[in-house]
């Protein structure tokens, strides 16, 4: 059995990542840890879990908190895992980040990610960058080998706008320079700390943008997108949230190159995509939405061009807690220990 432990655990990440390594045929949580609600058994946090998880979520001082464990997950902030993963690393466990820490490969690229976002560009780890893998096996499956002690994994927004870009980026589509991602979240992808304009009053029947200058995704899917084009890219990014609990649907647009068809489009689309088992394809007819992947780790494309204005337009699909975080987060920890990547994933969602 591959024993887990979660540092974070009483968050949106935390929880959803309990829930899915409750199903999980070949691991084992062996702790719990986190800041804030110590002392609490996770089934007392949250009922849903009574009779399937009643472990305490331990301080990170507590000496239980210390148990050897094959593989830590970070469902933490910015800032939590370059200052801990060294000390993991050593003691011969593989480390997840749910956070930007380890998404760059250099400190260089990280030092220009957190400035764009008003963070220190100094990275307290730079030493363990170049030994990070990028966490989207769509992408990088490769790369995400038994071999590999260390993974960042992608952010929410980032794998909506990836996976529904790079087939066009890849197959050279469209114009590289100008793409646009509309996209739009539910409320929980502000995660569980309370804050004034996420109070129920405050967010409902409201919608707006927000961090229009210096998304913490935008440079992480520019960087994906650029390794899969081979040149550089410059994208638009408008997140917006939405009065829902969960999902993310992004509105994907790039203009399309003198020759490129719908034909060439769809040909495209499936040849990047048809041998990855979470990614599913639909045409302009289909009638999906966020809610057709709710609970699930799949991502739905719709993948469309408008022929008068010749625009791609593809509409990706997740939810923002599952593929978008720890579904994906599973799939990565699932291929770094050889296992089937859709172990403990491949199910359905919730409907309706």
């Amino acid at each position: 059995m591959i024993k887990v432990k979660i540092i974070g655990a009483g968050g949106y990440g935390g929880v959803g990542l309990v829930e899915l390594l409750l199903n999980h045929p070949e691991t084992e949580i062996v702790a719990l840890v986190a800041q804030t609600e110590t002392g609490r058994r996770m089934d007392e946090l949250y009922p849903h879990l009574q009779g399937f998880c009643d472990l305490p979520i331990l301080p990170p001082d507590d000496p239980a908190a210390a148990v050897s464990a094959d593989v830590v997950f970070f469902a933490t902030p910015d800032g939590v895992a370059m200052q801990q993963a060294e000390s993991v690393l050593a003691q011969g466990a593989k480390v997840i980040d749910y956070s930007g820490d380890f998404r760059f490969q250099n400190a260089a690229t990280y030092a220009e990610y957190a400035r764009r976002i008003g963070k220190d560009p100094v990275h307290k780890s730079p030493d363990l960058l170049a030994q990070a893998v990028y966490g989207l096996p769509e992408l990088y499956r490769d790369r995400l080998t038994p071999d590999t002690r260390l993974v960042g994994n992608t952010g929410c927004f980032a794998i909506g706008c990836i996976l529904g870009l790079a087939p066009a980026a890849e197959a050279n589509l469209v114009e590289l320079d100008h793409l646009i991602c509309d996209c739009k979240s539910g409320v929980s992808g502000a995660g569980k700390k309370p804050q004034p304009g996420f109070h129920y009053p405050a967010r409902y029947e409201q919608m707006n943008a927000y961090r229009l200058q210096g998304h913490q995704h935008v440079m992480e899917v520019e960087c994906a997108l650029q390794q899969t084009a081979g040149t550089d890219v410059c994208l638009t990014f408008t997140p917006q949230v939405v009065p829902a609990c969960r999902g993310i649907l992004s509105s994907l647009y790039g203009r399309l190159r003198p020759g490129i068809d719908r034909n060439a489009v769809w040909d495209a689309y499936h040849q990047f995509h048809d041998d990855n088992y979470f990614v599913r394809i639909y045409d302009r007819s289909a009638a999906i939405g966020t809610q057709h992947v709710r609970g699930s780790n799949f991502c739905n494309l719709i993948v469309d061009v408008d022929e008068r204005t010749r625009t791609l337009r593809v509409i990706a699909h997740i939810d923002n807690l599952v593929k978008g975080q720890a579904g994906n987060a599973l799939q990565n920890m699932n291929l770094i220990c050889g296992l089937p990547e859709t172990t403990g994933l491949d199910r359905p969602g919730q409907y309706p």
